[in-house]
């Protein structure tokens, strides 16, 4: 009966498998790439045997990833031959006993460069306490900067995952979700992969925030119908005038995703309701001559604006300049006749093409063939090779490389121009200082000051677009390590830090003789164990800081540190674990001696378990103070270096990183609370000053409400004030009334909750 069980079982995923297989060819034959189908069919069936026997935590069999993947690549980003082979193979190394030399044997060197770029590292120079996480993504970078591929299918290979991580358990999804959303979105925009970016932000958001996700999707289906009637209002003599002009036209609705709309909740304190741009409007045209496309959108934005009101403030054009994800558009916010200011994208076919699938779309343009990704011929070029030199100088912690690479995701541009008239695009918020790295390290590391358009400025000065720069340098000038202060961009960091990290090398190997020596002394032997203990108990940051801090003599080592290494110090140590717990209860305050000890992870913990926070073991875990978690949060664990748990956010920024570094010691995290402790929460108020607001707000929160106010503090200025309330809840819903009910004072204009 088994057997027979076995046997449809196996027939079944055949058929799956097989299916799945087809889709991929009938996708690939129907591109435009050459027609390499003999290659892509001898890597699947070289794949499909290297995993075979092999299921996915859903059950399916673990060959349909690849081929899912495979289908990404080819579909979604429209890459060919040897990004699908790439894709089919691209876990093989990872988890069979082939290698890449293997692979190279069978499928040629170009393919086998491109799996090895993603298979992951076992081990890694940061050792145990870092992150291998942090080292994998280093090489898979390090590989891009060879071949663009390489990041394009791990892109394609994270969004699968993301499609399928119901299957993962919950301290899983917030890893995965956090890694996601603090990289390979961000990455995934750079590369002009607006769709898939979109995506990948929305399904970390549907994990991370399931509660809020769901909301606002309701919200949204909900008003879908006033969206709908909105639309054709607006478009309807938008159409006219397009069709009177002869173009040939497509006008879409673009509603804001999920994570769009609640980011901006965030942000900018507001509810769903007060978002206004949900709707923005698309005309995506063809040209009748392919030169002619840009005039083309300026002719059809001028007859648009004789049809609406536009506002002068709200046009962006990307289209002399375009964005260095290759994205060119023009962007117009018109005034429709329901008094609501709605956004209008105008872009050629070409354009949407390449804002929807990327930088694999440009090379359509090009000629129709699978073309190599050269880097000279790369519109990532400049992209690219500063991740290069970000990478050529290793950062000893995996947060800083993290941070600069991150950096280097995010900027949005400004255009400087060189004395010479050159064009350079710089990330908003750079200073000179960071201009004199982007030319040159020599130039950076000398420079004394700029002029900027003529006049004579500090290196901390704040470049505008059209700003033309001329770096002044002097040969006495040296690295500062208060420069790292004010340079924003990734590569100026980078070069800094080297430098200076250059310059303490002689300090740290200074610091490392006088260990060596104290050990000697002592007869202990020196391992990297024991720096790393001594590290942890003078509380620096790393190793490199604390032979640092040795070598200038700011840490003597003596009999403490001694006691530290025999373990004498244990019983003190614990003292040190113990404090008060900061949630305290109306009368229990005095009553109660309320400290404990911190909970300590042993070795055999089941780590895919959540954990409970109720009113009794709250105290055993550390409550961090970068975002104030409270009930009713979407909270997760953290375990930290001496195994204790951190308690943060979800969405908090440090989380984030500890997500992305360190997934594995992340833990799913749940309240449990009763309503028996209080907790410190601060809200923000505004709105217009008269007779008798205090005592409005002070009657609702303490007579209405029955909450006691800790801190008050109100400015009023010409008939308009601002002020926090800081209040003592019981958890996130207490404070969601309290708003609620502050809302409904006369004048009272705003009321969010800050952190």
């Amino acid at each position: 009966m088994e057997d027979e069980k076995d046997k449809i079982r196996e027939e079944n995923d055949e058929q799956l498998v097989n299916s799945a297989f087809q889709h991929l060819l009938d996708s690939y034959l129907a591109s435009r790439h050459r027609k390499k189908v003999d290659i892509i069919t001898k890597a699947f069936n070289f794949a499909r045997q290297a995993h075979k026997g092999v299921r996915r935590l859903s059950g399916e069999p673990y060959i349909l990833h690849p081929i899912a993947v495979a289908q990404i690549a080819c579909e979604e980003v429209g890459l060919g031959s040897t990004s699908i082979c790439a894709a089919l193979l691209h876990d093989v190394v990872e988890d069979t006993d082939y290698t890449t030399e293997d692979i190279e044997n069978i499928f040629g060197p170009k393919i086998a460069q491109i799996v090895d770029g993603l298979t992951k590292i076992s081990g890694g120079i940061f050792g145990e306490q870092a992150s291998a996480q942090a080292e994998n993504f280093k090489k898979l970078l390090l590989t891009m900067s060879e071949d663009i591929r390489v990041i394009l299918i791990k892109i394609c290979d994270r969004l699968h995952n993301m499609r399928t991580l119901q299957s993962q358990p919950a301290n899983k999804q917030y890893k995965i979700a956090g890694e996601t959303l603090y990289i390979y979105a961000p990455l995934a925009n750079r590369l002009g992969l607006n769709k898939i970016k979109s995506e990948l932000e929305n399904l970390s958001f549907q994990y991370e925030h399931p509660d809020e996700y769901n909301s606002i999707k309701a919200k949204l289906a909900s008003t879908e119908a006033s969206r709908h009637e909105l639309f054709d209002q607006f478009t309807a003599p938008i159409e006219e005038s397009l069709r009177h002009m002869g173009v040939k036209y497509e006008i879409k609705e673009r509603v804001k995703t999920p994570f769009s709309i609640w980011n901006k909740m965030q942000n900018k304190h507001v509810t769903f309701d007060e978002v206004y741009d949900i709707l923005a409007v698309r005309i995506i045209f063809t040209p009748n001559k392919r030169e002619e496309e840009i005039n083309e959108c300026f002719n059809i934005y001028v007859a648009i604006s004789k049809i609406y009101k536009s506002h002068p403030d709200r046009l962006r054009d990307w289209l002399s300049h375009p964005k260095a994800n290759g994205y060119q558009a023009l962007h117009v916010t018109l005034m429709s006749k329901q008094g609501r200011w709605i956004e209008v994208q105008i872009r050629s076919d070409r354009m949407d093409e390449i804002a929807e699938q990327g930088f694999a779309a440009h090379w359509k343009y090009k000629d129709g063939m699978e073309k190599e990704f050269t880097e000279d011929e790369s519109e990532l070029n400049e992209w690219l090779r500063t991740i290069k030199e970000i990478l050529d100088d290793p950062q000893p912690d995996a947060m800083d490389f993290l941070d600069a690479i991150k950096l280097n995701l995010f900027a949005s541009e400004i255009f400087v121009f060189t004395p010479k008239g050159e064009i350079k695009t710089m990330p908003t918020g750079c200073t000179a200082l960071d201009f004199a790295f982007s030319i040159h390290t020599f130039l950076g590391s000398h420079c004394i000051g700029a002029k900027v358009n003529h006049k004579l400025v500090p290196l901390s000065h704040k470049l505008q677009s059209g700003d033309q720069v001329e770096i002044i340098t002097s040969k006495s000038q040296h690295v500062q390590a208060s420069w790292i202060n004010f340079v924003s961009t990734a590569k100026a960091r980078a070069k800094i830090q080297a430098i200076l990290r250059r310059n303490g090398r002689e300090i740290q190997k200074r610091g490392e003789d006088i260990l060596d020596e104290f050990l000697k002394k002592n007869d202990i032997e020196n391992t990297t164990a024991i720096a790393d203990k001594l590290t942890v108990f003078h509380e620096q940051q790393n190793r490199e800081d604390f032979f640092q801090a040795l070598g200038e003599k700011t840490i003597l080592l003596g009999e403490k540190d001694l006691d530290e290494l025999q373990g004498k110090n244990n019983n003190e140590g614990k003292k040190g674990w113990r404090r008060l717990v900061p949630f305290l209860g109306k009368n229990k305050a005095k009553k109660e001696d309320t400290t404990q000890e911190f909970f300590v992870v042993p070795e055999k913990f089941n780590r895919k378990k959540p954990i409970f926070i109720n009113d009794n073991n709250i105290g055993q875990y550390k409550f961090r103070h970068c975002c104030h978690p409270i009930p009713g949060d979407d909270i997760l664990g953290f375990i930290d270096n001496k195994q204790r748990i951190e308690i943060h956010k979800r969405d908090c920024p440090v989380a984030n990183k500890l997500k992305t570094s360190y997934g594995n010691r992340i833990l799913d995290a749940k309240w449990d609370m009763h309503k028996r402790l209080f907790f410190d929460a601060t809200i923000h108020i505004e709105g217009i000053d008269r007779m008798g607001m205090v005592m409005d707000i002070s009657k609702v929160i303490s007579s209405q409400m029955n909450v006691n106010i800790h801190k008050l503090t109100i400015t009023s200025e010409e008939g308009v004030f601002d002020g926090d309330i800081e209040i003592r809840v019981h958890d996130r819903e207490d404070v969601k009334t309290i708003i609620d009910q502050l809302k409904t004072i006369e004048d009272l204009q705003e009321a969010t909750q800050i952190m």
